[in-house]
């Protein structure tokens, strides 16, 4: 059993559970919430972060997703000048953004560049839940808008890695305008006659999933995702109903048609690859 290599001091007696949770504490172990099996970091970060007892695909760090996708060396950020606003002077935001900064070694909830993906350029905007949930305010929306400015006037192809708990609050009806402001965005990348796939990892919530998350031309989503506006319990207690199981998940949307495929993170970059080739022979 894994727990038997977790064990350092055999002379110490101690429940399995005591030993999973004191090496859990200094860094080196995970615990599968699916399996419940206790995974060395090392061994699920080689495994693309998904647990090899249960397949599991466990929430990915912006930093992660692009090592993981990108071919090496190809990228080349856009958007890095935008920062956080703070509009409504909301207290304590600005020191809760330059915390998470420090903490997550990345300066927004999204990432974007222009990269190529099995030697196909295309513009790729990453985010990230570590960073305030994914949530879109100001900065995450001109970002975004951006890369599909960008896109147009190169003419590439768009990708976006979406995983969001929706409008950032601290920043009020800015953080709400970026719905429309995105929504604008992926229009005028239609009307190019431009490819844009939608990514949905878990979550995808809120604004995000009312906005640019819906509006792929092609949607794909990682297994068993959370993908929705309001939460299941918010539902339940508006219509006073109880929701079918495993409503919201990826699985559940795609036999409602919803999305058009599910892809595991193994064969994400070169289902994207292929994605990409057959819109470039059109």
């Amino acid at each position: 059993m894994v727990i038997d290599k977790i064990r350092k001091n055999k002379k110490v007696e101690k429940s399995q559970k005591n030993v999973a949770a004191a090496d859990m504490l200094i860094g080196k172990w995970v615990k599968c919430e699916k399996c419940k099996e206790i995974i060395y970091k090392e061994d699920l970060h080689n495994n693309l972060s998904v647990c090899p007892y249960c397949g599991k695909h466990f929430r990915l760090s912006s930093r992660r997703r692009l090592k993981q996708i990108v071919d090496e060396g190809t990228f080349e950020e856009i958007g890095k000048e935008i920062h956080t606003k703070d509009p409504l002077e909301f207290e304590g935001y600005l020191k809760k953004v330059e915390s998470l900064q420090e903490k997550t070694k990345i300066d927004e909830a999204v990432t974007c560049g222009i990269a190529e993906i099995e030697g196909i350029r295309t513009v790729l905007a990453i985010m990230d839940g570590n960073f305030l949930m994914g949530s879109m305010g100001f900065c995450v929306g001109e970002r975004i808008t951006l890369a599909i400015e960008t896109a147009i006037q190169e003419k590439l192809p768009v990708i976006i890695f979406c995983v969001s708990g929706g409008a950032r609050m601290q920043e009020g009806m800015i953080s709400l305008m970026q719905m429309a402001k995105t929504t604008e965005a992926v229009q005028k990348l239609q009307e190019a006659g431009l490819l844009y796939i939608s990514v949905l990892t878990d979550p995808t919530t809120g604004g995000v999933t009312a906005s640019f998350a819906s509006l792929g031309d092609i949607i794909l989503a990682e297994p068993d995702a959370l993908i929705g506006f309001a939460g299941p319990r918010v539902i339940e207690q508006t219509i006073g109903e109880k929701l079918p199981e495993g409503f919201q998940k990826s699985e559940f949307l795609l036999e409602h048609g919803f999305i058009d495929k599910i892809v595991e993170r193994k064969d994400m970059k070169h289902t994207l690859a292929n994605l990409l080739r057959m819109h470039l022979s059109n």
